[in-house]
């Protein structure tokens, strides 16, 4: 079974390429210091690992062309969206070419009578839900921040709206990719479904970009509802807040949003966004259909949360309100830094079954209490899904350490209860350390499906395997 090694830095490839590529792209290629580290992670605590230049592509054609001269000349290639992503998916561990594929930003055609667009890489979810809107459509994947299509390709996304309309790979229909030799080619038609060999798109979908470079995406659309209702609702403790969630899944309630916020978040959120929720754990609820069944939906949940010892249960059609419960808990995660001013936030992320949700979430909470972190906890709950961000100083080996060891000990715990290390951040550099144990030898054939595409190991190499 096929090994990966590291790709090792290839300094004379490395000067070949930039000149070469110079001389095609001009100032679109780009070696200063400031962007290079720009192009390196700088979301987490992980530390920034810049490539040697940034190339600015505008078609498939000219990215091809990138790939194919590194592949002549054995540099690494590592594709950049927006830089969002968690786990270290856009350093350089081996230097080389980071390919920002932001200016390849044109939706191509919309097909309304099919519910389906195409798009390039470089399009991003607001940017093509804006330009749907007048034509009643909306594609629902919300992973928080306004990512690139392509990244949240690469890193099978999801977030909040999950739990109705699924994660990236049941929203992607097909993809244009170039090879780790800069062939291109293209996974699927627009079909609904196929049976038409291998699935190459969901091969594609969360490969992090170590096996090509998606440079056009097929997607599935939905009809902007007719009416939309979100709710609100606190309860006493995180395990009643995570026992009403599973019992509103078991009863089938068709939910498009539960989220979870701690005693914590909630402070966080309500400094950061001037909100008054009251200060204990939180859930917010969006329900999408008819107006009939949107009230209908929200009753239901209100008489489970009522069961579950919930108050203050609250809902609305407003979208003025609506729009400023989930822009709050979209900006959580600066929220959160507020709340111990020059310190950084861990954000790692887990998922499990619905029915070892409190369990999970419970021993998180008490594992951080117990090593002194201060760690605020959300989650996209109605999935089973939570994250939970230390926050840290990074300048302090000790509290690095500890935060280290407990993001290990919640990975092994998640794992433990037939869950993931990651429901939805991915792998990249961060989490490596937990595959096989969670996919036992599983990995191996990983490796052999990366040697036999990318023999040279130049795609976003140290990522995953």
């Amino acid at each position: 079974m096929a090994q990966i090694t590291a790709l090792p830095r290839n300094e004379t490839g490395i000067e070949t390429v930039i000149g070469i590529l110079r001389q095609r792209f001009g100032d679109r290629l780009q070696t200063g210091q400031a962007i290079r580290e720009q192009h390196g992670h700088t979301t987490t605590w992980i530390q920034n690992q810049p490539p040697d230049a940034v190339v600015f592509p505008t078609s498939t054609a000219e990215v091809s062309e990138i790939v194919k001269t590194c592949a002549e000349h054995k540099v690494a290639v590592i594709p950049f969206g927006t830089g969002t992503s968690l786990e270290g998916h856009v350093n350089a561990p081996a230097g080389g070419i980071s390919v920002d594929l932001m200016q390849m930003n044109n939706i191509l055609a919309v097909h309304a009578g099919d519910l389906d667009c195409v798009v390039q890489p470089g399009v991003t979810r607001e940017q093509l839900n804006t330009h749907l809107r007048d034509q009643g459509l909306f594609f629902p994947i919300d992973p928080g921040a306004n990512a690139s299509l392509g990244g949240m390709a690469s890193t099978r996304a999801s977030g909040t709206n999950a739990v109705r309309y699924g994660t990236m790979k049941d929203n992607v229909l097909a993809l244009e990719v170039v090879m780790p030799d800069g062939e291109v080619i293209r996974t699927a038609q627009r079909a609904k479904k196929t049976s038409a060999g291998y699935d190459l798109t969901r091969l594609m979908i969360g490969a992090e970009g170590t096996l090509g470079i998606i440079t056009e995406i097929t997607l599935k659309l939905q009809g902007i509802p007719e009416a939309i209702s979100a709710a609100r609702c606190s309860f006493p403790t995180v395990d009643a807040a995570c026992q009403a969630v599973m019992t509103t899944i078991q009863f089938g309630i068709p939910v498009a949003r539960m989220e979870l916020l701690d005693v914590i978040a909630v402070q966080a959120v309500n400094a950061y966004s001037k909100l008054d929720l009251p200060e204990t754990p939180l859930l917010l609820l969006e329900f999408h259909g008819s107006e009939a069944g949107v009230a209908e939906q929200a009753e239901l949940f209100g008489s489970i949360a009522e069961e579950n010892e919930g108050s203050g249960f609250a809902w609305t059609t407003s979208t003025e309100e609506r729009n400023r419960l989930w822009k709050a808990r979209h900006e959580f995660y600066w929220a959160s830094l507020q709340l111990r001013p020059g310190c950084s936030a861990l954000a790692t992320d887990v998922c499990v079954p619905i029915s070892r949700l409190a369990e999970c979430v419970n021993a998180a909470t008490a594992k951080a209490e117990e090593l002194g972190l201060f760690a605020p906890l959300v989650g996209h709950v109605g999935d089973g899904n939570f994250h939970i961000s230390p926050l840290i100083d990074k300048d302090d080996p000790a509290e690095v350490a500890t935060t280290e060891a407990f993001t290990a000990w919640l990975a092994e715990l998640a794992i433990s209860m037939d869950g993931t290390c990651t429901g939805e951040h991915g792998i990249g550099q961060g989490k490596r350390a937990y595959l096989s144990r969670e996919l036992g030898q599983t990995p191996r054939y990983m490796a052999a499906i990366k040697a036999a595409l990318d023999p040279l190991g130049i795609m976003n190499p140290g990522k995953i395997l």
